[in-house]
């Protein structure tokens, strides 16, 4: 009786690391296999999360699919409507970092919950939105222009969740401060940019892998009660941590971070047909580049990457942009990300004095 054939026989290239990693020039190593979807120019694709996510908004526009925008401004000019957060994403949320955070979007904008923390004061005396403090540069005069900025925007927000054909969110952290009244999460600490932490209101929180699934899992279920057929992309930014509050080295908690985040990601999609992963993480971040797509910093992604890792998701998520040249992706005129305009809240962070 002849010896079975080891399991290993017969599979393809992608299984080995010799044959897809080693043998292959490094811009053309290609991670993705068997995607779940793809996404035609008539849907529409929402997208949300951390800094990352914003290249993956600008490749859906300059390719010409269907990017939804649910929240615009018809009275500011194309420069102010930006620098306040206007088709950054698909409504004015600014970075949503963290799971909680897009559950509590979720719920907010379906009236199901009003934390209790209503606004936080600017050292100019305008008011900001603990939720999204930096959308509006000068701060809310009033808050009475606050309020009825964010009832607009819940809307919006509501309408981009209903409506969205595709929703693409980047995973970006698992840190995050909240409130200790009701456990509202903060983008960023009260205290850099507005507000004033105090520690008997405000509290540290670093999200687990059980609770990271346990709230997309809530925030999907949630997503597909109001739109059953929306198709889910999820993603792990490749940044790293731009400081920690944990007592280690800020490379070992992005290391424990960005891990929480991809376990997650792997769990919910092999729990959900209808979620997909695509590993722009492991594209930036991969040991056979060389550490080549970061900028000097070892932070910032250098358009060498992004422009990567969006030629592999046009490849293989956007119908018709298969072999849509590097430039038409990632145009010249876009620069690194350090100088892009890529808008990230915990940048302030970087602003404290030590």
């Amino acid at each position: 009786m002849s010896k079975a054939a080891s399991p290993y026989s017969g599979l393809g290239r992608t299984h080995f690391w010799r044959r897809s990693i080693s043998n292959i020039e490094r811009h053309q190593v290609d991670p993705v296999v068997s995607p779940r979807f793809s996404i035609s120019k008539s849907e529409t694709v929402a997208t949300a999360g951390s800094c990352f996510a914003q290249h993956i908004a600008r490749a859906l526009q300059v390719l010409d699919f269907n990017y939804l925008v649910a929240e615009r401004s018809q009275e500011l000019s194309a420069q102010a409507a930006l620098e306040r957060g206007y088709g950054v994403f698909s409504a004015r949320y600014g970075n949503i970092y963290t799971a909680r955070q897009l559950l509590q979007l979720f719920q907010r904008a379906q009236s199901e919950i009003q934390p209790a923390e209503d606004f936080w004061k600017r050292p100019d005396g305008h008011f900001a939105d603990p939720y999204r403090p930096n959308v509006e540069p000068g701060g809310f005069r009033s808050l009475s222009q606050l309020h009825r900025d964010r009832e607009a925007h819940l809307r919006s927000v509501r309408t981009m969740f209903a409506e969205a054909d595709v929703f693409v969110f980047t995973m970006g952290l698992t840190e995050a401060w909240r409130s200790r009244r009701d456990g509202a999460v903060f983008p960023i600490v009260p205290g850099v940019t507005a507000g004033e932490y105090d520690p008997d209101l405000h509290e540290f929180v670093n999200f687990d892998v059980a609770e990271t699934v346990a709230d997309m899992q809530d925030f999907l279920d949630r997503l597909f009660t109001v739109n059953p057929l929306v198709k889910v992309l999820l993603t792990v930014s490749p940044v790293p941590l731009i400081a920690t509050y944990e007592d280690r080295h800020v490379l070992s908690a992005t290391t424990y971070s960005k891990a929480v985040l991809r376990v997650a990601a792997e769990q919910l999609i092999r729990s959900n047909a209808g979620v997909d992963y695509f590993p722009s993480y492991e594209i930036i971040t991969g040991s056979y580049n060389g550490g080549v797509y970061y900028e000097a910093d070892a932070r910032q992604v250098t358009r060498a990457g992004v422009s990567h890792a969006m030629r592999c998701f046009a490849r293989h998520y956007l119908e018709g942009a298969a072999e849509a040249p590097a430039a038409a992706i990632v145009p010249a005129s876009i620069p690194a990300e350090a100088s892009s305009g890529i808008i990230c809240d915990e940048e302030a962070i970087d602003q404290i004095r030590a």
